[in-house]
């Protein structure tokens, strides 16, 4: 070989070496090594299984070592692990929170802002309500989970409803149909002239008014569907200016005379429990209480119909309550997270985790409400069909559209909740209770 032509093979040879060190991943693994996941642990049974499938063969065929734990929101383990690692800048590479805490520890995670423009570049924009919570300082920082995101509608007995107040949901709201014309008489004053016969037939509402999320988000929605907010998107404190505070205070003066006596002390089992005993005819919650009734007590889950949330002065507004996948900035494996981030936001995968958990699973993306499974899981029929927010209702996070500190303020202290409590079972006036608001709420903003 000549010296001329044995440099040039030299030259090929360190170019394509130097190539394969400037792209490490061409062969489309832009991920191996270790990967460290925890994500929610479901209430649905067997719809952890399926994610841990989609996650094992994304991590064989892209050869990354995957170990998954998924943590319970009982005793607030999620939350507190969450905590844990942000202190100690140690722990999963991948990990689910609930709805604020991105916010609060925003410093320390990833930026997404890659993840989700691929995403939406693909199925259309995330939902409002997830920027909300997603984004800081205009910059995604969490990714919606696929998994555990809700929403919560009324789920209503059909028997009861029909039997007490003569009113058909499955005719307002048919599986596999847009709502009638019909379904615009579902209204919170609708709710609120059945509710006295509701009670007479031994059946009330089961609406909770306690401390906890279910009664938080559902309060939540309600508040903003009369046009009552507290705080206004500057973080002005609007409590006694906004006349329509005063109007949802005295609003729910009359509906508690109908709820059960022990509301304000519901927890998010216990309107799950009412409804599944076979005494509630209605609570606001996603499909988990109507699949433990298909299983506990069948003959309630075949008179169980879901569908859109009553309608205010300000239109329909329906509890949105999102589980959050972030990245620590000191994550070991940022591109394996953002890898397999990609990988269950795949439509053929959310599918298959939405059928696993029965169509409590709600996509952030509005592309991807149109499942089948929502339209054939039974009994009856379609009962969750207009389980997903479609045209008539709108995803709303209690306490929106306040700055997100005060707001996750609110929303921690039940501030809503309390207003109602205060002014049904504490002996307040309305405009006591406006002050008391007025004043833990720029004690808040204060901080």
């Amino acid at each position: 070989m000549s010296k001329q032509s044995g440099r040039r093979k030299f030259i090929q040879t360190a170019g394509a070496a130097t190539a394969a060190l400037a792209f490490p991943y061409i062969r489309t693994s832009h991920a191996a090594g270790n990967l460290s996941v925890a994500f929610w642990d479901h209430w649905v049974p067997g719809a952890n299984d399926t994610l841990t499938k989609i996650c094992q063969d994304w991590a064989a065929k892209e050869k990354v070592a995957i170990k998954i734990d998924y943590l319970t929101t009982q005793g607030n383990k999620l939350q507190l692990t969450a905590q844990a690692e942000a202190q100690a800048k140690a722990g999963h590479d991948l990990i689910a929170m609930l709805a604020w805490d991105p916010l609060e520890k925003q410093k320390q995670l990833e930026p997404m802002d890659d993840v989700i423009g691929g995403l939406e570049k693909q199925y259309g924009k995330v939902v409002p309500a997830m920027e909300y919570l997603g984004k800081a300082k205009g910059k995604w920082i969490a990714v919606p989970s696929p998994t555990g995101t809700q929403v919560k509608p009324p789920c209503a007995r059909l028997d009861i409803w029909k039997q007490a107040a003569n009113i058909d949901f499955q005719k307002m709201y048919p599986a596999g149909s847009k709502p009638t014309a019909e379904a615009e008489n579902w209204t919170y004053d609708t709710m609120l002239k059945a509710a006295p016969a509701l009670q007479k037939a031994g059946h009330p509402l089961g609406l909770g008014l306690g401390q906890t999320t279910d009664s938080i988000d559902w309060v939540g929605a309600m508040f903003h569907a009369f046009g009552a907010d507290l705080v206004d998107a500057k973080g002005n404190v609007i409590v006694k200016t906004n006349d329509a505070v005063k109007q949802v205070l005295e609003y729910m003066q009359q509906l508690v005379k109908y709820l059960p006596p022990d509301v304000f002390a519901w927890d998010d089992a216990s309107n799950n429990k009412y409804l599944i005993s076979g005494q509630g005819s209605m609570i606001f919650n996603p499909p988990s209480a109507w699949s433990v009734a298909k299983r506990d007590n069948p003959k309630v889950a075949e008179q169980c119909w879901t569908f859109s949330m009553p309608k205010g002065p300000k239109g329909r507004f329906v509890p949105y309550l999102p589980i959050i996948l972030g990245t620590w900035s000191f994550s070991k494996n940022k591109s394996a997270a953002k890898s397999l981030l990609r990988e269950i936001w795949q439509r053929p995968n959310v599918e298959k985790l939405v059928a696993a958990s029965n169509g409590y699973d709600v996509p952030s993306f509005q592309s991807m409400r149109d499942f089948k499974t929502w339209e054939e899981v039974s009994p009856p029929k379609g009962t969750v069909y207009h389980y997903p927010p479609r045209d008539d209702e709108t995803p709303w996070v209690s306490g929106a559209p306040a700055p997100a500190n005060v707001a996750n303020q609110m929303y921690v202290q039940s501030i809503m909740t309390k207003m109602i409590a205060k002014c049904t079972q504490g002996g307040d006036s309305v405009a006591k209770t406006l002050d008391w608001a007025t004043s833990e709420i720029e004690g808040y903003s204060r901080t």
